[in-house]
């Protein structure tokens, strides 16, 4: 059975894990970048917390003692379900089964202002990107006798309320107390703002009303000023626009208010719903396709437990991954009478968000658990350790938080220069490396 997936995050991960060697499959995993990408982690990285090595693992080490499945990078620019086959940037692709979990991006709701100057999230690269920013802000401010201009590149606005949005608030707010003041002893830092914008009643809206009181509590107390029920509906480069008619001056707004299906072309749009992501059946089998499956957050499927669709989280789309393996398996051994496929049922084990140092909440459905504080944190770091791929990047993981634990200190806030000498001039890059 040759099986071509699109996607190497979560789901496209463990679907090619899964069927790792199992005889009977010849897999192909396609991705536009050679590395796995541990998402949750992405606002240490912006923040100077984590090398983006730590939570990045290469594709193709995964896969040293494979016999079946093969790495390609590429991006896909089509599918073409009535042939059987995938457009991409190195030529056409054949497949028997083909699996999305291309995953989602940022979604700006059509707002090309904030494409074009606010800073999303999604990617290592954007983190860097964002560390980027931050740190030359600072070293602006310091070369800055304009006071209005230090004042905006000291603000930073957060839009969403939601973990990203939590966990990058909390984290800013700890550089602000803790390293930068020893960075840039010239700067008072006591004039640095931080908002965090959301558009609901309340910080971390899908977790427990205690969590949600907690979070803005933590936030609150670690200078973090959190703004309910108002949405950005405007930001040029330099100010934003509230919808409830305030401004705020700014260099930096950073965007975690949303996100939307990776969808391929190629895919009816009848099938494509809201959140931009495909309607699968309970075999994460595409509506109308017999051999398409869609899987993680561009999957879209409604079950008595979730009539609205599941909530577009690492988990969900690491167990549908190993359900389809499953029911893969199954129809590959059909004519030795398997068992019959079954369908995705999504068990929440909870969910959980950190703030900063020993500030955290963790709910726990079944019994029904909550906690907060240094508990929660332990809970919080032990799990995102066990998640994270190879055992050299858990270690590497594991020493930072107890070097940063120890010193309050972000090690990584580094910009290199890089120069090098073309035949008839010589140029300079400038880059954030880790």
């Amino acid at each position: 059975m040759k099986i071509v997936i699109i996607g190497a995050g979560f789901a496209g991960l463990k679907l090619a894990q899964s069927l790792d060697n199992k005889a009977g499959f010849d897999v192909l995993l396609i991705d536009k970048f050679n590395f796995h990408q541990f998402q949750p982690l992405f606002y240490q990285v912006a923040t100077g917390g984590l090398d983006a090595s730590n939570i990045s693992f290469p594709l193709r080490k995964a896969f040293h003692k494979s016999k079946n499945v093969r790495i390609r990078l590429t991006k896909v620019l089509g599918v073409v379900p009535a042939e059987n086959k995938i457009t991409t940037e190195v030529g056409d692709i054949e497949y028997e089964q083909l699996v999305i979990a291309a995953g989602a991006d940022t979604n700006f709701f059509g707002n090309q202002k904030l494409v074009e100057f606010a800073f999303p999230m999604k990617s290592t690269i954007e983190a860097l990107q964002l560390r980027h920013r931050l740190i030359e802000n600072f070293e602006n401010v310091v070369i800055s006798n304009n006071e209005e201009e230090k004042q905006k590149l000291m603000t930073v606005v957060i839009v969403g309320g939601g973990p990203t949005g939590v966990e990058l608030g909390g984290a800013i707010a700890e550089m602000k107390k803790y390293t930068l003041p020893r960075d840039y002893p010239e700067i008072d830092f006591s004039k640095m703002k931080i908002f965090l914008l959301e558009g609901t009643g309340a910080t971390l809206g899908p977790m427990s009303k205690r969590s949600q009181e907690q979070s803005q509590k933590y936030l609150e107390k670690l200078g973090v000023t959190v703004v309910l029920n108002t949405v950005l509906k405007d930001y040029n480069g330099e100010i934003a626009t509230l919808s409830n008619g305030e401004t705020i001056a700014t260099a930096t707004v950073i965007w975690a208010a949303g996100v939307k299906g990776n969808v391929p072309e190629g895919i009816d749009p009848s099938l494509v719903v809201r959140g931009n992501r495909i309607k699968v059946d309970r075999y994460n089998k595409v509506s109308g396709l017999e051999n398409v499956y869609a899987l993680g957050d561009v999957a879209y499927m409604e079950t008595p437990n979730y009539p609205k669709g599941h909530p577009q989280v690492a988990n969900v789309a690491i167990n549908q991954a190993k359900n389809l393996a499953k029911n893969l398996l199954r129809l590959e051994m059909k004519s030795k009478n398997a068992q019959l496929l079954e369908e995705f049922e999504y068990k929440d084990k909870g969910s959980m968000a950190t703030v900063g140092r020993n500030l955290a909440v963790v709910d726990i459905p079944k019994p029904k658990l909550h906690f907060g504080g240094f508990l929660a944190w332990l809970i919080w770091m032990f799990l995102h350790l066990v998640l994270i791929l190879g055992v050299k990047n858990k270690l590497q993981v594991f020493i930072n938080w107890i070097y940063n634990y120890a010193t309050h200190d972000q090690s990584l806030r580094l910009i290199f220069k890089v120069f090098y000498r073309p035949r008839t001039q010589q140029k300079e890059i400038q880059y954030i490396k880790t």
